[in-house]
């Protein structure tokens, strides 16, 4: 069975095409600047050349037609036809309490999540987008739904509820969801496999330009660091995380601005963005922070800081800890902070060996970077979302 994975985002698709025979991506790419000038589309095929073209786009309808051509083009296409793919599936940002997993996507499912577009509103509508441009194209394929919030409605009420009047909880359901679900998923699955233990308590890490972090008791999770929305939670690439909800009102009225301006401020223009006042990519913040830059260094310590407090937190939460999990782009690449919060946490029995965890940064595989004396380990798991929406949707269409 073929199916294909999308995750639509306001401008952007991304896609790939899995033969669950095997699990091998017969193709992957990218459609950018959708409704934008200065569209392109970038199609990889397996065992071939990359395809790119320059193209305007005005839908996203128009470019779910330019990946379904591009998957059965005479030269860079993987299937003779369409009838080939079996299903599809979405990732959806935010399913509210409504969906504690995967679902097969009919009328009422998206009703529903056209109701939590107000919890999701820069996600679930352009997830909605791509389901029914699919669904424009390919007809009744089966198309699947599997939430970012999904893992997560696991949670004990005493960890996802805030401590406001609970009419505000009762009326508007606020409280705190989570996200990343599908990689805390994936990777708290693979842990378990690689140490051979289903009875397992987990802090799982995933810090790219969005992170979160997630307590796992027996493969479910028990808590996480992002909150109603993706704001919540460890400093990121331009959000700010957590941070003393009275510093919002007093900027509203010293800097005069608008609820509007706060949210932006919060998602688009805080975190390593806004503290160094320059970028928001880690690997620059490497980089200077190596040469001597004092705000880097800053930014280095704050993040170290907080995935320590984090992690720690989780690990008495769950009255223990077996294992720790980096993944994501900084937390498969980056060994420092791996090296720094190991220290850190080094009474709680991490301990890494430093060689394994330079290693790690070099490959794409699964690395066991605990040293050999630590009772608690410390592993990188590259995530593969794709594969684990994938996973869903075969199990719920055969």
């Amino acid at each position: 069975m073929k199916i294909l994975v999308i995750n639509a985002g306001s401008s952007s698709i991304k896609y790939q095409l899995i033969d669950m025979e095997n699990e091998l991506v017969l193709a992957k790419g990218l459609c950018d600047r959708i409704g934008i000038a200065g569209g392109n589309f970038k199609h990889q095929p397996h065992g071939k050349d990359v395809y790119k073209v320059e193209v305007q786009m005005a839908n996203h309808a128009e470019a779910i037609r330019l990946v379904t051509d591009a998957l059965v083009h005479p030269e860079h296409g993987v299937i003779k036809s369409m009838d080939e793919i079996s299903a599809v599936g979405h990732r959806v940002l935010h399913g509210g309490e409504k969906f504690s997993g995967s679902v097969i996507i009919n009328d009422d499912v998206i009703a529903a999540i056209e109701e939590c577009c107000e919890l999701g509103p820069l996600h679930n509508p352009h997830n909605l987008t791509g389901i029914r441009a699919c669904e424009e194209i390919m007809g009744d394929v089966p198309q699947v739904a599997v939430f970012d919030t999904g893992f997560h409605q696991t949670m004990p009420d005493y960890a996802y509820m805030y401590a406001l009047p609970y009419e505000y909880y009762e009326k508007y359901k606020i409280r705190r969801y989570g996200f990343h679900g599908t990689s805390h998923r994936y990777v708290s699955q693979r842990a378990a496999a690689m140490l051979g233990k289903e009875d397992i308590k987990i802090v799982t890490c995933h810090l790219g330009n969005g992170s979160s972090i997630s307590a796992v008791v027996n493969g479910k999770c028990y808590d996480t660091t992002m909150g109603l929305t993706p704001a919540e939670g460890i400093m990121m690439g331009t959000r700010a995380g957590s941070i003393d909800p009275a510093i919002l009102p007093l900027l509203m009225e010293k800097e005069n601005m608008s609820p509007k301006d706060i949210d932006t401020m919060i998602n688009k223009k805080s975190g390593i963005l806004g503290v160094s006042q320059v970028t928001s990519d880690n690997r620059d913040i490497e980089e200077g922070a190596r040469n001597g830059n004092k705000r880097y260094q800053l930014i280095e310590n704050m993040l170290c800081h907080q995935l320590t407090k984090y992690i720690g937190g989780f690990a008495a939460a769950m009255g223990g800890v077996d294992a720790v999990i980096f993944t994501g782009g900084i937390g498969e690449n980056n060994p420092q902070y791996r090296s720094r919060v190991a220290e850190k946490l080094a009474f709680l029995g991490v301990k890494i060996d430093e060689e394994l965890n330079q290693k790690a940064k070099r490959t794409s595989d699964e690395n066991d970077i605990s040293a050999a004396d630590a009772t608690v380990k410390m592993l990188v798991i590259p995530t593969n979302e794709e594969l684990m929406i994938a996973r869903d949707t075969l199990e719920l269409v055969k």
